[in-house]
């Protein structure tokens, strides 16, 4: 049992941990168009990384995953990751793992792969290159299609995250579906949360509801509900004729709060215990301020632990994106 135990008894034993804010794209329902990105000396070193990350196994974390941003673009970032696969050797770490947009996959595969990393999930929303490149605003689907070819070959398992967004890709679902049991591919469906400053209007008029989505697949498939969990916010159906497992997840339609194990660590070495909540502890300054003493750092990691709530408010029943977050996706890490 891990040690991190929050005040409604929920392990803790999930870290997700931003490396950098910066990324290659401009997915519109995470970055605005022109960001201001952080001073170099606000991110944590990849040292100061490698440490908390390491305390927080220390302290019964079993899953890593690593995000941004987009991580694989952070200067030297492979160092990081293979320096923590020592906790995969030990055993004290089960998985070591990345969310990307899949743009420097083509390129870092193999290495990722050398390093413990099995399994990568990559965020792709459309298989139509135009959409593509309007989603992203700077990106190019060519490109994320090679890396996510790159991976497979290389041995990674892939999983295709998709944000269900009405009027874009709503139309696309069947495309989707298909393209990702050809490729055998594992796929979860997304659905919009209110973060960032785009205005409430623009996420209600992007919201599609994952109870939709699955009614329109049940048009054309025969749809089943599955009991695995995997410790994740997601739910899985399976779509007999394909034989696929599909995970839903519903921060919306569905609170999935209550089997909540995970804590996520933004660039500058802030912790948020939730997703969907404001607030948020310093562990930075205990990072720097005792460069050769981990006690503080454990004793402020128990301490934002204890400070986790119960859960999120996102709503949009009341045709308002209640529990709107300032913050954008990419400062906290997904």
């Amino acid at each position: 049992m891990s040690s991190l135990i929050d005040p409604f008894a929920r392990s803790i034993d999930y870290l997700r941990v931003s490396v950098t804010d910066r990324c290659d794209f401009r997915c519109v329902y995470c970055m605005s168009e022109n960001m201001s990105f952080l001073p170099k000396k606000e991110l944590l070193t990849l040292e100061e990384l490698d440490r908390l990350c390491s305390t927080f196994v220390k302290l019964g974390v079993k899953k890593l995953r690593i995000t941004g941003g987009e991580p694989l673009v952070r200067r030297g970032i492979m160092t990081f990751f293979e320096s923590m696969s020592r906790h995969l050797e030990t055993g004290d770490l089960q998985e070591l793992t990345l969310t990307t947009n899949g743009s420097q996959l083509e390129k870092y595969a193999d290495q990722l792969y050398a390093t413990g990393v099995r399994r990568v999930n990559v965020s792709l929303d459309t298989l139509d290159p135009d959409k593509f490149a309007e989603i992203t605003r700077w990106g190019r689907l060519p490109q994320v299609l090679r890396g996510v070819e790159a991976a497979t070959n290389a041995g990674l398992r892939v999983k295709i995250n998709a944000v269900a967004l009405k009027n874009f890709n709503d139309v696309e679902l069947f495309d989707l579906v298909g393209w990702c049991a050809d490729q055998d591919l594992d796929l979860t469906f997304i659905e919009v949360m209110p973060m960032g400053d785009l205005g409430n209007e623009d996420r209600l008029d992007q919201y599609w509801s994952l109870k939709n989505l699955r009614a329109n697949l049940e048009e054309r498939f025969t749809v089943n509900d599955l009991t695995e969990r995997t410790g994740g916010p997601a739910r899985y159906i399976r779509v007999e004729e394909t034989g696929q497992k599909i995970g839903l997840i519903t921060p919306l339609t569905h609170n999935f709060c209550e089997s909540c194990n995970r804590v996520r660590i933004t660039c500058t070495g802030e912790i948020f215990t939730c997703l969907g909540q404001e607030g948020s502890s310093d562990l930075r300054e205990p990072l720097r301020a005792f460069p050769d003493n981990d006690l503080h750092l454990e004793n402020a990691i128990r301490a934002a632990i204890a400070l986790k709530p119960k859960g999120h408010d996102f709503d949009y029943s009341r045709q308002q994106a209640d529990g709107q977050m300032s913050r954008h996706m990419s400062h906290t890490g997904g």
